[in-house]
């Protein structure tokens, strides 16, 4: 499966953005989803995850109750809505894929997208 990640940009903090990640391939109701991020200088993190069917979904502590994943399987796509958002939520962030499986370790996706920027000034 391939992965387009989209929607980042330069937001002010206690604004709004909403990402979307479309997905290549016939099968992506076979895939669990996860979106980590990147700040400069620091590893790579979790951020959230949803289920194959959607039904399931798990957050990063810093992120809970601001941001929302979601997922259209009938499109290909997973949306993470970010919602009172902060400067240290300022990262590269990525989608990323795997079958039948989710999680917060990054070990547990063998497809990732290539990345967008999200800025939140202070």
């Amino acid at each position: 499966v391939q992965l387009q990640a989209s929607g980042g940009g330069l937001v002010q903090a206690g604004g709004s953005l909403r990402l979307s990640c479309a997905a290549s391939g016939r099968t992506f109701s076979s895939y669990g989803m996860g979106w980590f991020r990147q700040a400069p200088g620091k590893e790579r993190e979790f951020v959230a995850t949803i289920s194959w069917s959607g039904r399931n979904s798990y957050y990063a502590d810093s992120v809970k109750g601001r941001f929302t994943i979601s997922r259209d399987n009938a499109k290909s796509t997973v949306a993470l809505q970010m919602n009172s958002l902060k400067p240290e939520d300022t990262a590269v962030y990525y989608c990323a894929a795997e079958k039948y499986r989710t999680g917060s370790p990054s070990s547990v996706y063998d497809y990732w997208g290539q990345g967008t920027q999200v800025t939140v000034s202070s």
